[in-house]
């Protein structure tokens, strides 16, 4: 493996998206990561589709495009923890490993002698990242906890939508599951801050991260509005609590963002669009006035923005540097010239579908530059080769373990 992080080997028991989502960047960053799932089914993720990626004839293979989404770079061993030989493979592994990520529920190891306080007796180097939904304490600790349900009680659901009032109004989930993977983006910093105190002091640590305390962090702003001034935040569609004009705006073919930042950016945009009489307006004329005077102001703007196509505002304020962009389905994502420029679409050896196309990691770096060299595994396709080159097991060993279905 190569990349910054080459040294580093992770034992990933976790499953669905936040763990592994985690694991990938690890992976993609160059560590070692042995996925463990369960014989014969495997990460549910493998299984939620349509669609599923299809084998060279053209027939759907076993792994379904979300679980492709999130496990890249990995091995993948199949092993049985509800058994004694399994969680006895499992402790060996976590000796030879640096980080393990787990996402079961709390206590959920314990009863198979594979949570923290058992596992640092073998390994007080390791950095044992926890990932639940609501924490390790606390009264809904023993909860289950899934991205939808954690973005409507940390108040993300709250703040996006139409706003109340109008047509379609009412709480929307984001498209994608941002707890989750944001969940996962905390869980790498804290592992590598882990690994960097560690190395400082020869001492692993349990992270505890949950997912309703990643949402409630990553409120950013909005947490701050209401802290600062105690009122709460409402769902503004497009717009921008602090920043005006900073929204969706119409064309006379669709719509386009209006992301104005500044002031001077405020008076090109009159001087373009024909309003520099709004920019000479001391109601207008700062952020700060803007957002006091939204309601006036907004429709002032889009009826001025209604006149021309957006292909002509894009240019005009582009070159003018109006922050501005089209808003693209995704298919439009993956044609844009800047995003091909960028490459952030691979394409990986497959075992069953010959290749498959991944985005890759955003991160480019100068001196270890990433190198995607596993694909999205098999279920079980590197069991043998883990077995036989970590733990030095011997083919007959191995091929017990698979007639008592350990693995």
């Amino acid at each position: 493996m190569s990349g910054p992080l080459s040294q580093l080997k992770v034992l990933d028991l976790s499953r669905i998206l936040a763990g592994p989502w985690a694991s990938q960047v690890l992976a993609d960053f160059g560590a070692e990561v042995i996925k463990v799932e369960r014989p014969q089914r495997g990460d549910d993720t493998r299984h939620w589709g349509p669609p599923y990626l299809r084998d060279e004839q053209g027939a759907d293979t076993a792994d379904a495009a979300y679980y492709l989404s999130a496990n890249r770079g990995k091995k993948s061993i199949t092993i049985d923890i509800t058994s004694e030989g399994g969680q006895a493979l499992v402790r060996e592994l976590a000796a030879e490993c640096d980080i393990l990520l787990e996402n079961y529920k709390v206590g959920g190891l314990q009863k198979y002698g594979l949570d923290y306080a058992s596992i640092r007796t073998l390994n007080p180097r390791l950095v044992y990242c926890s990932i639940t939904g609501f924490g390790q304490t606390g009264p809904y600790a023993g909860r289950a906890g899934y991205d939808a349900m954690i973005q409507g009680m940390g108040g993300l659901m709250s703040i996006t939508g139409v706003p109340e009032g109008e047509p379609g109004a009412g709480p929307q989930k984001v498209g994608v599951a941002v707890a989750d993977l944001m969940t996962g983006m905390y869980a790498v910093s804290s592992i590598l801050a882990a690994i960097v105190h560690r190395d400082k002091t020869g001492q692993g640590q349990h992270i505890d991260l949950a997912l309703l305390d990643t949402q409630v962090a990553w409120l950013a702003n909005q947490a701050q509005n209401y802290l600062v001034a105690g009122q709460t935040p409402q769902r503004q569609g497009t717009a921008h609590p602090n920043i005006v004009p900073y929204q969706a705006v119409p064309s006379s073919d669709g719509y386009f963002m209006l992301a104005v930042g500044n002031d001077e950016q405020f008076k090109r945009f009159c001087s373009i669009a024909g309003l520099d009489q709004l920019a000479e307006n001391p109601a207008y004329a700062t952020n700060a006035a803007r957002v006091l005077a939204r309601e006036r102001l907004i429709p002032l703007i889009e009826e001025a923005t209604r006149g021309r196509p957006s292909a002509w505002w894009l240019e005009e304020l582009s070159a003018a540097q109006v922050p501005c962009g089209p808003i693209n389905d995704l298919e439009q994502v993956f044609a844009d010239p800047q995003v091909r420029a960028r490459g952030m679409v691979i394409e990986q050896k497959h075992p069953a579908a010959g290749k498959v196309r991944t985005v890759r990691n955003p991160a480019v770096f100068s001196e270890s530059p990433l190198e995607y060299e596993l694909g999205p595994p098999l279920l079980g396709e590197h069991t043998d080769e883990v077995l036989r080159e970590l733990l030095h097991k011997d083919d007959d060993t191995i091929a017990s373990l698979r007639a008592k279905g350990v693995v």
